[in-house]
């Protein structure tokens, strides 16, 4: 039951962050993998390490805000595999400021990004999902989804947007046993995030919320990802699971 074994995984976004750490825990697990991001360098760069260790890797150069782009990975992961067991809907992005400052140009970006590139990888691989025997979709949404944690408005709005959504397809395709769940991190060791972690002052109210007086490290949030995609996960389907160092839980 603990074990991805021979499992086929998509993960987008990953060569950075939790992207990057879930590919290399679900090859640690035993799964074959693809991975997408927009950069073909990060691509290129993180797929030759990582064929070093691992045969069943592979990356694919596309941006998963472009229905073509994924038409084009369907196509691949069809012509490799013919189904797909696991979607990890994780490229993300963000930019911080405050609501008047956006322009719509940046409002959309963040949507897209965040909410929109989910809901077509969803629509767009559903076929080859339907063929696998445990078909699972992981989104990695936010505490930003429930709570004001100083994003910014856009970027709340698309993590809350892609916790319905979660919810929606997990009641919707459980006819054809599509197990859908989320994962909401609160602060992470990520690149998108360096910043924001160097900032004392800012870190210092962090700690003071978190119980676990620390942020967590993207490993930590790959390894949820991992079990929810599991035939020992085959229960959960259309939740939210918040991996916050109990933060959430304290109201002091």
């Amino acid at each position: 039951m603990f074990t991805l074994k021979n499992y086929t995984v998509l993960i987008t976004g990953g060569t950075k962050g939790i992207g990057k750490a879930s590919v290399e825990l679900f090859l640690q697990l035993g799964a074959k993998v693809i991975f997408s991001a927009r950069n073909s360098e990060e691509v290129s760069r993180l797929e030759s390490n990582l064929r070093k260790k691992y045969k069943n890797i592979e990356g694919v150069t596309a941006d998963v805000t472009l229905i073509e782009d994924i038409e084009r990975i369907k196509q691949h992961v069809n012509s490799k595999w013919g189904k797909l067991d696991v979607l990890v809907n994780n490229a993300g992005t963000n930019l911080r400021k405050p609501t008047i400052e956006y322009t719509e140009d940046e409002y959309q970006y963040i949507l897209n990004t965040n909410m929109k590139a989910s809901f077509l990888m969803s629509k767009t691989l559903y076929p080859l999902l339907t063929k696998s025997t445990y078909p699972s979709i992981i989104n990695v949404a936010s505490i930003a989804g429930n709570l004001d944690v100083g994003t910014g408005s856009p970027y709340g709005i698309s993590k809350a947007g892609l916790l319905q959504f979660t919810r929606n397809l997990a009641v919707e395709w459980s006819n054809v046993g599509i197990r859908v769940n989320a994962v909401s991190p609160w602060f992470t060791k990520t690149p998108l995030t360096k910043g924001l972690l160097s900032d004392a002052s800012k870190m210092d109210k962090v700690f003071a919320r978190t119980p676990l007086k620390r942020v967590a490290n993207a490993s930590e949030i790959a390894s949820v990802i991992a079990f929810l995609a599991m035939p020992a996960a085959s229960y959960i389907t259309g939740q939210n699971l918040k991996i916050d160092g109990g933060m959430s839980a304290n109201a002091l």
